[in-house]
C-alpha cells in the first residue's frame, strides 16, 4: 500500500465531512510520510476475514498544527473518534492536556495512544516502550530484562526508553549524552526508578572505562536522519556490545548501523518498533491481541516505505 493511498486530512475535513463506521487516525505536524495508516489498515483488513465487524473501521490521518492540538482532542471526541495515535510533536503536548493517570505515562511525560471513554473523556496511554522492547527481541533475540544498557540520548524518546528499560529491570543502564545539563536532567528522572539498578551517565566523546561488555546499545537520538548526520557514538570506544538497535528507521542503514555491521555486531532498525507500538495501539482500541497484528503491520510498514 503507497502512502499516497490515504489523504491527508485536516481540521476542516473533521468537521466538514463524514467519517463512519468506527474512526481512528494519526494526528501529526508534519504527517504526510506516516506509515501508520497502511500498518493499521492492513491489520484491520486482516481482522476482518475472520471478524466482520472489522469491516466497518478505518484510519485516517490527520495534519493538526501544535496550536490546534488541544480544540482538535476535543472535536475527535466530538465526531465519536475511538481512537488516535500521537506523534511528533503532539505527544508531549497532549500530555500537557489531558494530565494523564498512568504513573507510567507520568514518567515518561509523553502519551502516543488515546482511547475514547465516552462520556469521560481520552484515556492516554504510551505504546512505545512495549514496541521497543519486542523490537529488540524480535530482530537482535535480546530481552531488555537483565540486560546492561547504553542508551544513547537524553530527549524525549530516550526518556521513554530509559523507563521501559528500568521498568523491566535492565542489569544496568548507562546514558550517554554530549549535553551536561540534559544528561543531569534525565538522570534526576530516572533515579526513582532505577531503585538497585546501577544508573549512570557519560559523555559519548569520552566514554568511561566502566561501560560493561555485552551491553545492548540503543540510538534514541535524532542522529541519522541526514546523510551527513555524525554517529551518535563510535562503537569501537566501546566494550563489544551484544547488539545495536538505532530507533530510526528511514533511512534503514544509518552511519551507527553500517559501522555496526562493518564490526560484525548484530543489530536493527527502529521500523520493528514502530510495528509493535501500532499494534499495542490497536490492541488498546479493538482488543486484538498485539502479538497478531504486530507481523501483518510490520509487511505493511516495509511495503509502505519500499513505495515512498
Amino acid at each position: 500500500m503507497s502512502l499516497a493511498a490515504d489523504p491527508v486530512h485536516s481540521l476542516a475535513d473533521l468537521e466538514r465531512l463524514s467519517f463512519p463506521g468506527t474512526a481512528l487516525a494519526v494526528l501529526g505536524h508534519p504527517i504526510q510520510h506516516s506509515l501508520s495508516p497502511a500498518m493499521h489498515n492492513a491489520a484491520l483488513a486482516e481482522m476482518a476475514r475472520s471478524h466482520p465487524e472489522f469491516a466497518s473501521w478505518h484510519y485516517y490521518r490527520f495534519e493538526v498544527h501544535p496550536d490546534d492540538l488541544p480544540g482538535a482532542l476535543d472535536l475527535f471526541r466530538a465526531r465519536s473518534f475511538r481512537g488516535l495515535n500521537l506523534t511528533v510533536p503532539h505527544k508531549v503536548i497532549a500530555f500537557a492536556h489531558l494530565k494523564p493517570d498512568a504513573p507510567t505515562v507520568r514518567m515518561i511525560g509523553a502519551v502516543n495512544t488515546l482511547l475514547s471513554k465516552q462520556p469521560d473523556g481520552w484515556e492516554s496511554y504510551n505504546t512505545d516502550g512495549y514496541g521497543l522492547a519486542m523490537g529488540v527481541r524480535e530482530d537482535l533475540g535480546l530481552s531488555l530484562e537483565n540486560m546492561p544498557i547504553i542508551l544513547l540520548g537524553a530527549g524525549g524518546a530516550a526518556r521513554g526508553v530509559g523507563v521501559e528499560c528500568l521498568q523491566r529491570r535492565c542489569a544496568s543502564l548507562w546514558v550517554a549524552n554530549r549535553t551536561r545539563a540534559r544528561l543531569e536532567a534525565l538522570l534526576d528522572v530516572l533515579r526513582p526508578l532505577a531503585g538497585a539498578v546501577p544508573l549512570h551517565g557519560f559523555d559519548p566523546q569520552a566514554p568511561p572505562a566502566g561501560l560493561p561488555a555485552g551491553a545492548l546499545v540503543i540510538n534514541a537520538t535524532a542522529a541519522g536522519l541526514r546523510p551527513d548526520d555524525p554517529p551518535p557514538v563510535d562503537l569501537k570506544r566501546l566494550p563489544r556490545p551484544a547488539g545495536v538497535y538505532d530507533m530510526i528507521y528511514n533511512p534503514p542503514a544509518t552511519l551507527l548501523l553500517r559501522q555496526a555491521d562493518a564490526l560484525g555486531l548484530p543489530c536493527a532498525n527502529g521500523l520493528s518498533m514502530l510495528a509493535h507500538q501500532g499494534a499495542k495501539s490497536l490492541e488498546i482500541w479493538s482488543g486484538a491481541p498485539a502479538g497478531r497484528t504486530a507481523p501483518t503491520m510490520l509487511h505493511a510498514a516495509r511495503a509502505a516505505l519500499g513505495s515512498s
